[in-house]
């Protein structure tokens, strides 16, 4: 089966920027959103972004308008037909498995699943699924449209066909995959742990506080300090992935939660996405 068509489900700022990178890669996507003002705000951010590429040189002029038309806008789930779906949803696995099965029953059989959770097991939500040989991850890294590496995370139900379309899928939308096992924060979040954590343990500490760690840090090579990173990410993401790695890997007390991001997210404080976080926005 040859994928020609992806329909993204979910149109926050991952799920809006995996649309628009297929699309610019010549894929016919649609684009599934139930909250239709969140839809809408799509669809101005993508007409936002490719209107800057414009300007910067990065794309011909006209070509804004050839993309958005490879792009259908919906809300209404019986119009959700591909070869390939890629949830960016709420990460609970009820919520994930139950659009995966209903988008099952008005698809063929040989449709692909690919999920983008960040900590969530892939394994789990497969076996929950119809047809979970055809389930796989695919996590991508936010900006989608700019960030090179996808993840693809293989389950021990996911058959190599599967694997090796998904493969050539993330080629074709310019990407850099890296195969996976499915195992708690795959690859790259297992390896971020520290790097937060251990930043935040600092500061609990009482030692330092974040602009120092971040400007040390950037002096040291990093592209962005953790603290400046965590706010990109949103600190609701970031905690629910560090909780979610903790638990799986049986509560290591070096990869503990920090009580500091706790704080913020109940306080709202989730970066730049709420105009505050570790800083002001």
């Amino acid at each position: 089966m040859n994928i020609n068509s992806i329909c993204v489900c979910g149109a926050g700022t991952m799920g809006s920027g995996i649309a628009l990178a297929s699309a610019q890669s010549g894929l016919y996507t649609v684009l599934y959103e139930l909250n239709t003002v969140v839809l809408e705000n799509a669809r101005a951010a993508m007409q936002k972004n490719l209107g800057q590429l414009t300007e910067k040189g990065k794309i011909a002029p006209g070509e804004t308008e050839k993309i958005l038309q490879r792009i259908r806008f919906t809300s209404d789930i019986q119009t959700c037909l591909a070869d390939l779906f890629i949830e960016a949803i709420v990460e609970n696995p009820e919520i994930k498995t139950g659009l995966f099965n209903q988008l099952a029953e008005l698809n063929h059989s040989e449709v692909i699943f690919a999920s983008n959770t960040s900590s969530l097991s892939v394994t789990s939500l497969a076996e929950k699924i119809k047809n979970p040989e055809r389930v796989i991850g695919m996590h991508f890294f936010n900006p989608a449209t700019v960030m090179k590496l996808v993840e693809v995370v293989k389950t021990v139900y996911t058959n190599e066909a599967t694997v090796q379309m998904v493969v050539e899928l993330a080629k074709q939308m310019g990407k850099v995959p890296v195969l996976c096992q499915d195992s708690p924060g795959f690859i790259v979040n297992r390896v971020a742990r520290p790097f937060y954590i251990e930043s935040l343990r600092i500061v609990e500490e009482g030692n330092i506080d974040f602009p120092v760690i971040d400007r040390l840090l950037e002096a040291s090579g990093f592209k962005m300090g953790p603290f400046k990173l965590m706010d990109l990410i949103g600190n609701d993401v970031n905690y629910a992935v560090s909780c979610s790695v903790y638990r799986q890997l049986d509560n290591p007390e070096r990869l503990k939660p920090s009580y500091i991001q706790e704080q913020h997210v109940a306080e709202k404080k989730l970066g730049r996405k709420s105009g505050e976080g570790y800083y002001k926005y």
